[in-house]
């Protein structure tokens, strides 16, 4: 099995010490781009402002086109996304184990959030390895494995809707 191809909007927003993104380009796990005209056409994009949400369903989508990630600062993430155009796709309830964000639902990294897109879609094997180049990185599965399960084995996105219910 082929690994999904993965992207980054990277807008510079946040602290570079601590930033999820950089470290996945500088581990050739991901391509960073500043430019959203540079986000392939047709990738998933990873937005907490749809109401579409990722399922396994999205699979062949991120297989031919790739899975993307918008770094930017959580404070200006309503307008980043605004300007925006896309395939988007939301991720499931899932809680932060990053020590920025650590135990707040949705606010998870750019990795966090590629690797949570990856499991769901059944690409395990790739979402264990981009997490495992941080310290608290097998943690986010240890923190979330049982709606990363039930997410994963889902029919439809409406199904994951139903089943994040039971999380929150």
């Amino acid at each position: 099995m082929n690994e999904i191809r993965l992207y980054i909007l990277h807008l510079n927003q946040d602290d570079p010490k601590k930033c999820t993104a950089r470290k996945l380009a500088r581990f050739n796990y991901a391509r960073l781009t500043t430019q959203s005209a540079r986000i392939p056409r047709g990738s998933i994009v990873l937005s907490p402002f749809t109401e579409r949400i990722l399922s396994p369903a999205d699979r062949r989508t991120a297989e031919r086109q790739g899975i993307t990630a918008v770094d930017c600062s959580w404070k200006n993430a309503r307008e980043v996304f605004y300007h925006l155009r896309g395939n988007f796709r939301r991720l499931p309830y899932l809680v932060a184990v990053n020590p920025t964000n650590f135990g707040h639902p949705w606010q998870l990294s750019s990795a966090e959030a590629l690797a949570a897109a990856l499991y769901v879609i059944g690409y395990r094997e790739q979402a264990e390895k981009i997490m495992g180049i941080f310290k608290w990185g097998p943690n986010f599965f240890v923190m979330n494995h049982e709606p990363l399960e039930l997410y994963s084995q889902a029919k439809s996105w409406e199904a994951v809707m139903d089943m994040e219910r039971e999380f929150m």
